[in-house]
């Protein structure tokens, strides 16, 4: 009986709008509300951009990918999503990459930066959490968090 109230509870939130608050501790993929950019990123296209294999939109702007500090536990979640990998462990693919002319992509220290970044350039993609995004930007993708209380420490 309980098991039942609990699976119809669960139905009933997800369509009461629980699941949009729940993703509020998640990590959005933002880029800037431009003509041109593209409404929806999957892993792959997310791997080639931040590994640096794809420089260029559809459209032949120029792709600006912009990290987080590797401190930051947004830049972790996403390296350990997206790479499989935390930032220190790739410390040697950029080292690598440095020696064949391949920089990192540029590391900005806030998310308000990155947010404001991205919303003012052309082609740039970053990240932030979920509840963070505003009207500057527009969400690509939303990735899970390992800790939604602290992506989100308002709610």
């Amino acid at each position: 009986m309980r098991l039942a109230l609990a699976l119809l509870l669960l139905l009933w939130l997800s369509f009461a709008g629980a699941p949009a608050r729940a993703a509020e501790g998640g990590i959005a993929v933002v880029v800037g509300k431009l003509p041109g950019a593209p409404t929806a990123l999957g892993r792959a296209e997310l791997l080639g951009i931040y590994g640096r294999k794809r420089e260029l939109w559809d459209d032949r702007t120029p792709i600006v990918a912009i990290n987080l500090p590797a401190s930051h536990p947004l830049r972790r979640d996403f390296s350990l999503w997206l790479f499989r990998r935390t930032p220190q462990d790739l410390q040697s693919y950029w080292n690598d990459q440095y020696f064949h002319g391949v920089l990192p992509p540029p590391v900005l220290a806030s998310e308000e930066a990155v947010l404001r970044f991205v919303a003012a350039t052309p082609g740039a993609v970053g990240y932030v959490s979920l509840c963070a995004v505003d009207k500057r930007v527009d969400v690509v993708a939303v990735l899970p968090a390992s800790e939604p209380a602290a992506a989100c420490p308002s709610h």
